[in-house]
This record gives structure tokens, sequence and C-alpha cells, in this order.
């Protein structure tokens, strides 16, 4: 490989290369956010209790059936297969002619809702029984204890495997190129489209995602530390003199 030349294309395209990762980034960010609170809201309601009334319980049978089918799905195919059904599919099929860019968000936001459900549902489960209980104990009902309670530790504890899904949907976004949306993968295969130097350009793409893998990771990690707290605590308090 010769590095001069890796210079010379990065130096003669970066500006392609510079919105490609930008709109990686802005649909990663804006993607795994929706993602979030969509996985957060169906992984609440896969975890509610069974109702005694009968309707009740037919009514969050049916709920739970369905998201259990989207979960599956989009969790059982590949995200490049569900933006050519989704964003050609409803053209074909109703007539809308959606915009690359809100399909591109679409798609990965359900995308990552379907693999944050079963995150947050873990996340909740994992919560010791005791302390829905004792919420019970004090007069709160399910969504209390849920809001007030469960919710904020599950959130903590999810963290890492949202963080994770961070960065896939930063990688994984390369597939969106097949509707169009100018993301980096897309901005490359136009680069390599001009000068046939295939393997240099890829070679700065994959320094390029790098980079944005690498910086997100370590700027997630020092807010998880964050959170954390310090080690040790100092107890403050009277003490009583002799």
């Amino acid at each position: 490989m010769d590095f001069q030349l890796v210079k010379t294309i990065f130096l003669e395209n970066w500006p392609m290369f510079l919105r490609g990762a930008g709109m990686t980034i802005v649909i990663s960010v804006i993607s795994t956010l929706l993602g979030a609170v969509i996985g957060l809201l169906i992984g609440v309601v896969r975890t509610i209790p069974t109702p005694e009334s009968n309707r009740k319980r037919a009514v969050l049978k049916v709920v739970n059936a369905i998201f259990s089918a989207y979960i599956e799905y989009f969790r059982g195919t590949p995200m490049i297969v569900q933006a050519m059904v989704i964003y050609y599919g409803s053209a074909l099929l109703f007539d809308i002619h959606m915009n690359r860019f809100a399909a591109a968000i679409l798609i990965v936001s359900i995308n990552t809702g379907a693999y944050m459900a079963e995150i947050v549902r873990g996340g909740i489960i994992s919560i010791d029984k005791g302390q829905f209980e004792a919420a019970h104990a004090i007069g709160m009902n399910h969504t209390q204890s849920m809001v007030n309670v469960i919710l904020p530790q599950v959130i903590r504890n999810i963290l890492p495997a949202t963080a994770n899904e961070f960065v896939i949907n930063i990688k994984d976004t390369s597939v969106l190129n097949v509707i169009g949306v100018t993301e980096l993968f897309f901005q490359t295969k136009s680069i390599t489209g001009n000068n046939f130097k295939f393997f240099e350009s890829y070679f700065i793409a994959s320094i390029i995602y790098l980079l944005m893998t690498f910086t997100i990771t370590r700027i997630l990690r020092h807010f998880e530390k964050r959170l954390d707290g310090p080690q040790n605590y100092d107890l403050v308090g009277n003490q009583m003199q002799v």
C-alpha cells in the first residue's frame, strides 16, 4: 500500500469523508436515543404483571404478542433487508415516498428499539423482587414503583448495553447506502467511483469509523464512571464526645 497515495486521496476528498462521517454520527445519535425510548416503553409493558380482570388480561396478551412479533422480526432479519423493505415497500404498497434521511432514522430507530426492548426487559427482571414488594408495601402501584424505584436502577444497569448499541449503529449505518443515504460508506463509494483506488479509499474510511467508535466508547465509559460515583465514601455525622 502506498501511504503517500492514501494521504493524497484524503487531502483531495476530505470534505466528502467529513460529510459522510457527520451524517453517520447524526443518524446514530438520533436513532439510538429514539430506539432507547422505544425499547424502554416496550420493555416496561412486557413486564407488567398479569391483571386480574379478564378483559385487561386479554388486551395485555394481544399487546405482548404484537411486541413479540416486532422484536422477533427486527432482531431476526438484517438491517439491510429492513431498509429495502421499509423504504421501497412504503413507496410500492402505500405510495409513500419517504425522505432518505427520515427513512434512515426510522429504520435504525426501530431496529435499535427491538434490541433495547429485550435489554430493558432483562434489566427489569434482574432487579430483586423484594424491591417491588417493598414499593407495593408502602402504597405504590405498579407505575409508581417502576418510575420511582425500578427504572432509575434499570437505566444505570443498561447503560453499557446502550453504549454498545450506539457503537453498533455507527457501523451499521453503512447498510443505508442501499437506499441512497449519503453516510460515510456511500461517500467512500462515490470517491472510489472517481479514482478507482478501492483499497486506499476504504482504508481511510475504516480509520474514520475506528476513530468515531473509539471516541464514543471512551466518552460513554467516562459517563458510566461518573454515575458510579467514588469508590470510597466519607460518613459525615455528629460524633459523640466523651
